[in-house]
């Protein structure tokens, strides 16, 4: 949002999920319907968006939930964005130091700059 108020532009806030359908052994595979899986990724961008709601203030935001993988989503919206900023894995010690697969994918091809931030 900062980078946003910065640079005087609009953030695209997006959330993407993707689900892989599993067989158990007997062959039966459970697939929730998709919409049930938007409505759960919606509910988890919404409640990230709360955590920065007095920080959007003179930003225009789009939030946006897309159906597919991380990396091609990131990718996709990275063609046309100024910056693209993403955050590394979640783990504290040495292994903390190291960077999600998203992460490195998108450091490694996306086509703007890239901001990699952890947990603060």
């Amino acid at each position: 949002m900062h980078e946003g108020s910065l640079r005087g532009v609009a953030v695209d806030v997006i959330h993407s999920w993707q689900f892989t359908p599993m067989a158990d052994p007997i062959g039966v595979a459970v697939i929730p319907p998709s919409t049930d899986l938007q409505a759960a990724a919606q509910k988890v961008l919404t409640t990230a968006m709360n955590k920065v709601a007095n920080e959007r203030e003179g930003v225009i935001v789009h939030e946006l939930v897309v159906q597919g993988s991380a990396v091609s989503t990131l990718l996709d919206a990275g063609r046309n964005a100024e910056l693209l900023v993403v955050g590394r894995r979640g783990h504290g010690g040495f292994i903390g130091l190291l960077l999600g697969s998203v992460a490195t994918q998108v450091v490694n091809h996306a086509k703007c700059p890239v901001v990699v931030v952890g947990k603060h």
